[in-house]
């Protein structure tokens, strides 16, 4: 074993691959175990009640800051909601933990600018969360016409509050396959021209039209992947037979859309980062007639990533996009924690508990090639006022 510990890799010597990393070139490149900056989750789904005993202990087990949605049963609308929301999930965090939530608002038509200006001055609340009514789960209570929180979006322009987008058109007449790139078209274009100056991420994309409008926006627009977009397309979702437990909303998409993902994560670019979207449902709510959209990968989220990177030959990238890029977005420091990948398999239960029902996880029963050591413990917050904004890294 050769460690090259400047770089935290620990590569095989007996591999006659070499592998390149900041730059350099190792002779035996075959990666054995490397250590990386603790990452982020910038965009998760909790649920709430009993259930956030299960998702809080798997979020929290390297995450050191999750973005977590607001698009509960009774959806996140004020401040003392996210608050409340907050306190029922720091219950659930097991001890020694240094993770910390970072809550969203429910953004609605009704949404007044003095809640945008409180929500900016909160320690916890980090954005706002834009749903199509109707386009994905509990999205009812979400926007049917822009025009109209554009006064809203004047202030979070202002304020520099970001906006966090969920990109399918609502609409009958539109095929399921392309409600993306239409949200792309019809709205979120003009909407980023017309507020160049709000952050906006648009959340968990799924195809290359959306790789395109992210990286020739500004540096105001990015964008979050998840593991299973990265990992899957709908051949995986429909072939053979329907899989309930690969259905998500925006739907797993062509293999040329997943292409463009993976070449998206693995670019270096600043405007993608890492966002797991990891939605858990109960077993019965998956397997029936009319089966709910979330996909859980909360329980080996890193893990995933590391395998497409590996694949990909791009480890020594899977930093930046885990770990840096969406904190610099977000304007927050870096993680001081290091946590470290091991080259070693396990296999991923059939089922996990769910509060009093079972979950079924990601890739359930198949095995994934890398494991997650424990991380270091050093103190840290989701803190908007602390030190480290974005204007102190160079992309």
């Amino acid at each position: 074993m050769v460690d090259h510990s400047s770089n935290r890799f620990s590569l095989c010597a007996d591999c006659l691959i070499g592998f390149r990393y900041n730059g350099r070139f190792y002779e035996g490149g075959c990666v054995n175990a490397f250590t990386i900056r603790a990452p982020d989750d910038w965009h998760c789904h909790l649920r709430d009640g009993d259930v956030l005993s299960r998702t809080v202990a798997d979020q929290s087990r390297y995450f050191i800051r999750s973005i977590v949605m607001p698009n509960l049963a009774s959806p996140v609308l004020t401040i003392d909601d996210a608050q409340a929301y907050y306190q029922r999930i720091m219950m659930h965090v097991p001890s020694g933990r240094q993770w910390q939530p970072c809550m969203t608002l429910y953004l609605t038509e009704s949404m007044d600018a003095k809640t945008i200006r409180m929500a900016k001055q909160s320690s916890y609340i980090l954005a706002v969360k834009l749903y199509p009514a109707g386009a994905t789960t509990r999205s009812e209570f979400g926007v049917s016409n822009l025009s109209r929180i554009e006064p809203i979006l004047s202030v979070m322009e202002e304020v520099d509050l970001p906006l966090l987008v969920h990109g399918e058109v609502v609409d009958d007449a539109c095929d399921i396959f392309d409600r993306e790139a239409q949200f792309i078209d019809r709205y979120l274009q003009p909407l980023v021209e017309k507020f160049p100056r709000l952050r906006v991420v648009l959340e968990h994309i799924t195809t290359q039209a959306a790789v395109q409008f992210v990286r020739s926006s500004s540096s105001n627009v990015a964008a979050t992947i998840t593991p299973h977009h990265l990992l899957l397309n709908r051949n995986d979702l429909l072939v053979g037979g329907l899989k309930p437990h690969h259905y998500c909303l925006p739907v797993l998409k062509r293999s040329r859309d997943q292409q463009a993902l993976i070449e998206a994560a693995i670019s270096g670019y600043p405007c993608f980062f890492l966002g797991t979207d990891s939605a858990p449902h109960a077993v019965d709510a998956k397997e029936s007639a009319c089966g709910c959209a979330g996909i859980y990968s909360a329980h080996a989220a890193l893990e995933f990533y590391a395998e497409v990177f590996e694949q990909h030959d791009a480890l020594g990238r899977l930093e930046k996009f885990a770990s840096e890029y969406g904190a610099r977005f977000y304007q927050l420091p870096l993680n001081e924690q290091r946590v470290t990948l091991v080259k070693a398999s396990w296999t991923v239960p059939e089922q996990l508990t769910f509060g009093s029902d079972m979950l079924v996880p990601l890739f359930a029963g198949q095995s994934i090639g890398w494991s997650v050591r424990d991380i270091e413990p050093v103190n840290n917050k989701c803190d908007k006022k602390g030190k480290g904004s974005a204007s102190e890294y160079d992309y």
